[in-house]
């Protein structure tokens, strides 16, 4: 039995007085890719200078315009790369760079060191305020950490002096979800107010969950509490950093920015320390979702995907929101048939508004494909076997169909496993349009006949029985029941037609029709449906009628 009571629950601040439940996201934040750094830190092989130069290039592109490119004072190669995007002029105008530094002098010279000849930068630092890491690693009072802060933030001030551009400066309370409220307020405030902050030259005060340690709505309490108590509101932008330790990372900032919080510092795909930082794409295709614009360049999720893939030396995981490969995929029959239905019914009534059961967005929207949106196996219904047939092929079986030859399919994935579209389609090939034998239509000729009553049609059909040539002929009151009768007579049999459709296939001069025929074998009372396609809709029917009579009857 595993030993829960070694653990002690971490207690939750008492606010009655929370607004965040009421309110909706409406629009999207400021966001901070930190993929350059909490992300490669947490990387077992970390990425080279030219794949940060990748990375970085892909963050411009999808619009970030801020971005936490490393940590220039802890290495050479954090400090070359800074120097590199400096020096090849890769920083756009309005794109600002995001360093981060310790509250210790000697490294916060080298940072600035390191962002010479940018135009605007952030200067990011931080120091843990927790009361465990208060206690058992740095062995500080309260007085003593928030110092800390204070050094660092006039330091940061002091090499100003020799900076040629524009500094923003961020103040993080590291593992701030551990810190009682009122010493971080306090921390905070003393940072804001040594740093000179005004509505104009806003400071950016960093409230991370540096590791999630319990429900989201704890969190949007923290966020909302410290929101609604800094003072000079208006001279704060309040960003969160949540981590996902808990794999609630993405519910956390959905709550956090309802609870007040201006900025996302995250990852692309959630890399990051431990179980990962929040996922930005997550969260902005979640916005995007609702109706919201993300202010994101995410049409293209596979571009992504493989440049993470590639620089990061990580695969994205099969069932990743938006970006894995199955997320837009349905197994289970019913989902299939759904699918199947909102997608006609979209196609219909030619909606303004995407709704389609189990597709929460268009997966044409983000750069996915509509060939993965449903896999047959055994666990497959009729639904998902018409859709595939209707949307790689452009057969629109008739209803009635869609048991019958769904059947045949579950059969073989009930042997095999999963059964592709191509291979799905040659068993509707085989079982259907191109079942000839082995009594094969090959030519007819329709003429009317006047008898004593009415105009009838004459149908004058060539075939083959078993490789014999032959002909019928067949009196009725249109092609199909000439066909039928003459069908009768020649063969032996006694078959009625139930149903009948028919649809093009393609457009244009070469335009191909498709006919179905459920006939009857009036005798044993069974039924099946046959396919004939043809340029000539005569054709296709006649076609059909012999698909169904080979199915039935050899």
């Amino acid at each position: 039995m595993l030993n829960y009571q070694r653990y002690k629950r971490v207690p939750v601040i008492n606010y009655p007085e929370r607004q965040w439940p009421y309110k909706e996201i409406e629009k999207a934040p400021i966001w901070c890719s930190v993929d350059l750094r909490d992300g490669n830190q947490a990387l077992i092989e970390p990425m080279v200078v030219e794949e940060k130069i990748e990375m970085f290039n892909l963050l411009v592109k999808l619009g970030f315009k801020e971005i936490e490119i490393g940590f220039p004072a802890a290495s050479q190669i954090e400090f070359d790369f800074l120097r590199q995007l400096v020096e090849r002029k890769l920083i756009p105008d309005d794109v600002v760079v995001q360093v981060l530094v310790q509250c210790r002098e000697h490294l916060i010279k080298r940072t600035f060191e390191a962002i010479q000849g940018i135009k605007k930068a952030i200067v990011h630092i931080y120091n843990s305020t927790s009361t465990l890491q208060r206690d058992v690693v740095f062995h500080k009072s309260k007085e003593e950490i928030k110092e800390i802060a204070v050094e660092g933030t006039e330091m940061v001030k002091k090499y100003m002096d020799g900076f040629d551009g524009e500094v923003i400066l961020e103040y993080s309370p590291e593992s701030f979800t551990g810190t009682e409220l009122d010493f971080a307020l306090d921390i905070c405030t003393a940072v804001q107010d040594t740093w000179g902050a005004t509505p104009e030259k806003k400071i950016i005060i960093n409230l991370p969950s540096t590791v999630e340690m319990t429900t989201p709505n704890v969190y949007a309490d923290q966020i909302e509490w410290m929101d609604r108590h800094f003072k000079n509101r208006d001279s704060i932008i309040l960003s969160v950093h949540p981590h996902n330790d808990r794999g609630t990372g993405i519910a956390a900032t959905e709550l956090a920015l309802l609870a007040g919080a201006d900025r996302v510092e995250g990852t692309l795909l959630g890399n990051g320390e431990r179980t990962g930082n929040v996922d930005i794409l997550t969260v902005a295709y979640n916005m995007f979702s609702q109706g919201i614009n993300p202010e994101l360049n995410l049409e293209n999720i596979r571009e992504i995907v493989d440049v993470c893939e590639r620089c990061t030396k990580m695969e994205v995981e099969p069932r990743h929101p938006y970006a894995g490969k199955l997320v837009f995929t349905a197994f289970s029959g019913s989902h299939q048939d759904a699918i199947n239905k909102g997608m006609q019914a979209m196609h219909e009534r030619n909606q303004e508004h995407w709704e389609v059961p189990y597709l929460p967005i268009d997966p044409a929207d983000i750069g996915r494909q509509y060939e993965p949106i449903v896999r047959i196996n055994s666990q497959s219904g009729k639904g998902g076997v018409a859709f595939v047939m209707d949307t790689f092929y452009g057969f629109r079986l008739p209803k009635g169909m869609h048991k019958e030859f769904a059947d045949v399919i579950q059969a073989i994935s009930e042997k095999q496993g999963e059964v592709a579209p191509e291979q799905i389609m040659d068993e509707f090939k085989r079982n259907y349009s191109e079942r000839k034998e082995p009594i094969h239509f090959r030519k007819c000729q329709i003429t009317e006949a006047e008898d004593d009553t009415e105009f009838s049609t004459l149908a004058k059909v060539r075939y083959t029985d078993h490789g014999v040539e032959k002909v019928f002929e067949g009196v009725g009151n249109g092609p199909i029941d000439a066909v039928q009768k003459g069908l009768e007579k020649a063969l032996g049999i006694e078959i009625r037609v139930l149903d009948y459709n028919e649809h093009a296939l393609t457009s244009g001069s070469g335009a191909q029709a498709a006919s179905y025929i459920h006939l009857l074998d009036v005798k044993s009372g069974r039924a099946t449906y046959g396919v004939g396609i043809s340029s000539n809709i005569t054709r296709a029917s006649i076609r059909g009628i012999f698909s169904a009579v080979n199915r039935l009857f050899y």
